[in-house]
């Protein structure tokens, strides 16, 4: 057996790793191990992770002064909206700081447990951020058919002032997230969640001047209704894509069938087959598979496989690449094109 393993690093400044592994394998005897590491810098133009951290530290700390001062108002009026809207902002806060502390911990170094690094915290942070929401938006669901079988009187200057005050809060956090959000699932799902506060803020805005105006309460659940649909929408169309991540599918854009068509394409490639192609995070996409060859000297194993991870960077994007090269005497007999 012949092995040869070629390892290129790539690291961007957000520490996700770009690596390419080949293993040929051709029947002769010996063994050669050739390891080249190269290291490349890519401008993504990224947020700075440290000012990253500020900016969602300071979102979690104004909104904690907010819930403290809610709590404090809501006791002293003895306004059960007040603690209702603190307790609604304290799980905006806990939903950043849920997500801060994933950024901290998705840099870390890889190590011999975590061996492709601590990035995949982001995307269980979101999970749970997105599942929370999910709850929420039930929840208010809930509260809404609740007040149109047993509506009750709504105080419109209260819901006023307090959703005004809600409402600069988010705004607050809103701008400190929004760049972070662009770039990271993990922020999105805390921006999202902050977002859905601010919509409500208004929403109860709307509603208090309809109350105040028109007495019309039932502006209260048809409202709630409303933004309870919407939050249920956002939740789960982004959490497919943070699910699809987590169960190693290929990524949104990418077909395993155009890549094994233009992988046979390459000059000495005849057959490819286990090919598994999935994301290791948001950034980063890995493709695994074995491929048959013409050639018989391992040099040329080399330059197909240089080639080969040329496209597959080129082509789509595909960094992490890892090519298991076989003989026609040696190929997997029972071989099916994608998986297994």
């Amino acid at each position: 057996m012949a092995h040869s393993h070629d390892h290129d690093h790539d690291h961007d400044h957000d520490h996700d790793h770009d690596h390419d592994h080949d293993h040929g394998h051709s029947h002769a005897h010996g063994h050669s191990h050739g390891h080249g590491h190269g290291h490349g810098h890519h401008h993504h133009h990224h947020v700075d992770p440290d000012a990253g951290d500020r900016a969602v530290a300071t979102a979690v700390g104004v909104n904690m002064l907010l819930t403290i001062a809610e709590i404090v108002g809501g006791i002293l009026s003895g306004s059960v909206a007040l603690i209702a809207d603190a307790v609604h902002n304290l799980s905006d806060a806990m939903s950043l700081l849920i997500a801060w502390g994933a950024r901290k911990i998705a840099r870390r170094p890889r190590d011999g447990v975590m061996t492709f690094g601590y990035m995949r915290i982001e995307l269980v942070a979101a999970l749970i951020n997105y599942t929370t929401l999910i709850i929420i938006g039930l929840y208010l669901v809930w509260e809404a058919v609740e007040r149109f079988i047993n509506p009750e009187p709504v105080t419109g200057w209260l819901m006023i002032a307090v959703s005004g005050l809600a409402l600069l809060v988010d705004a607050v956090t809103a701008l400190l997230t929004y760049r972070l959000s662009k770039e990271s699932v993990n922020i999105r799902a805390a921006f999202l969640h902050n977002l859905a506060d601010a919509l409500g803020s208004v929403a109860v805005i709307i509603v208090g001047v309809l109350v105040m105006l028109f007495g019309w309460d039932i502006a209260d659940p048809i409202v709630t209704l409303g933004i309870a649909g919407y939050i249920l929408w956002m939740a789960f169309s982004e959490i497919r894509h943070v699910i699809r991540i987590l169960m190693l599918g290929a990524p949104d854009g990418i077909v395993p069938e155009e890549v094994v068509a233009k992988m046979q394409a390459v000059a000495g490639v005849e057959n490819v087959h286990h090919l598994h192609i999935w994301q290791i995070s948001e950034r980063v996409t890995s493709l695994e598979a074995h491929l048959v060859t013409d050639a018989t000297e391992l040099s040329r194993v080399q330059e197909i496989k240089t080639a080969l991870r040329e496209m597959l960077r080129g082509e789509f994007g595909i960094t992490h690449v890892t090519l298991d090269a076989e003989t026609r005497e040696g190929c997997c007999a029972d071989a099916s094109v994608i998986g297994a």
